[in-house]
């Protein structure tokens, strides 16, 4: 299925019945007086959050919705019927935002959670409400009021508690694919993840936590650069980073580890200063590959001299991944919170 997690909606709620100005006209009744009824109220708008959906591509290709009308008021005291709410299925994680005002209007962190997103209007008053004792035969009644009517952005972001920042082709996915049941695309060339992943890493004691890979960040990515940016909201929500660096010959004379540290955690702050102030676990990467800039223990030490722990690990062989998963659950701690730094 294709990944889209961004979309444009219309959504008109339905408008309210119109009140009916019936009068009675039966026999043996001479002075039947006002009959109409009151008109429907107009179907809402509701978006409810699916947990099996992972995808907003059936919003991208239709882009309006709209609830049924409630029905007018009849003759004979009958009132009209309310229209049925029009629900929307959205995956968990989808924040819904008015383009107009920019408000949030719903954030759908959790499976099962319910917002209405346009209310429909209400029915208007038939005639018998109009009765008064120097007016007995009102001949008015009430239209009804229509439903609102917005246009909405969909984002769909992720909820991951680990999130996986570097470069394209660190090794990202050959990483999630080791720690996890996730089968991403796997290749030795830049950007052949296209697509966010999610992979649940299950630890001893029946420990477990989720964590997502999104396709590699390059230097110009808050401007457009490159792929990450499209995604970089997918991790908005993770509780802790995992940022992979390398240093083999293949990232060319210009890339270091420290530098490309300091491109990605740039653009991030870039992209959203709360980003680049989460807490982030660094790990050197391809350990079977050699190094470039020095030893591992001598880039260790760079790091550190920026008060930066480096950790090392090679995801194509499994070495040093463990220590890895036991430092991230150590982060966000056994209840799955980040522990309190104080």
């Amino acid at each position: 299925m294709q990944f889209i997690d961004e979309a444009i909606i219309e959504v008109k709620a339905g408008d309210g019945g119109n009140g009916s100005a019936a009068m009675r006209r039966e026999e043996k009744v001479p002075r039947g007086g006002p009959s109409g009824g009151d008109g429907g109220k107009g179907g809402s708008v509701v978006v409810v959050a699916d947990g099996q959906l992972t995808t907003l591509l059936d919003f991208k290709y239709r882009r309006h919705y709209k609830a049924p009308r409630g029905e007018d008021g009849r003759a004979k005291d009958q009132y009209g019927r309310g229209g049925d709410d029009l629900v929307l299925r959205l995956p968990v994680g989808t924040v819904i935002t008015d383009v107009e005002t920019g408000a949030v209007v719903a954030d759908l962190t959790t499976a099962g959670a319910r917002h209405v997103i346009a209310r429909g209007g209400t029915g208007g008053l038939g005639n018998i409400h109009f009765a008064t004792p120097w007016n007995q035969a009102p001949r008015h009644a009430e239209p009804g009021t229509p439903g609102e009517q917005r246009t909405l952005r969909l984002e769909l972001k992720l909820l991951a508690d680990v999130g996986l920042l570097g470069y394209p082709n660190v090794g990202k996915s050959t990483f999630i694919s080791r720690a996890s049941r996730a089968r991403p695309k796997i290749a030795d060339y830049p950007f052949t993840t296209l697509v966010p992943n999610l992979g649940v890493v299950a630890l001893s004691d029946d420990r477990s936590f989720v964590i997502a890979d999104i396709p590699g960040l390059i230097e110009g990515a808050a401007e457009g650069a490159g792929l990450g940016h499209q995604f970089l909201r997918h991790v908005e929500r993770c509780r802790v980073l995992l940022h992979i660096v390398e240093d083999t010959f293949t990232t060319g004379p210009d890339r270091s580890p420290l530098a490309d540290f300091d491109v990605i955690n740039r653009e991030l702050a870039r992209y959203a200063p709360a980003l680049a102030d989460k807490p982030q676990i660094v790990v050197l990467n391809k350990l079977d590959a050699g190094t470039t800039h020095g030893t591992a223990e001598e880039l260790v030490a760079a790091f550190a001299d920026r008060g930066i722990e480096l950790l090392t690990m090679s995801a194509a062989t499994g070495e040093g991944i463990p220590p890895v998963l036991e430092r991230l659950w150590a982060h966000l701690g056994r209840d799955g919170r980040t522990p309190d730094p104080s």
